[in-house]
């Protein structure tokens, strides 16, 4: 199993995002990315605008969106 990023480079996370499905809607103070799902709902993300995110963040950010761990560290180490 891939070790958890602790402090990852918000660019990173941003790419990691992608392949999941989520594009960005707006950069500012935080960045808002939103996932348009097959059945019609869209699930929003919204990360501090930082240069990297804490593991306790991220965490958080997986935990709203319903995505794995396994799932995240796949497209975060590819």
């Amino acid at each position: 199993m891939s070790k958890f990023p602790v402090d990852a480079p918000i660019r990173k996370v941003i790419k990691s995002f992608e392949p999941l499905g989520f594009n960005i809607v707006r950069e500012g103070n935080h960045i808002a990315m939103l996932r348009e799902n097959p059945d019609g709902t869209r699930t929003p993300l919204t990360m501090p605008n930082h240069p990297t995110i804490k593991k306790s963040t991220l965490r958080t950010i997986l935990t709203q969106t319903r995505i794995s761990r396994d799932e995240f560290l796949n497209a975060y180490y590819k």
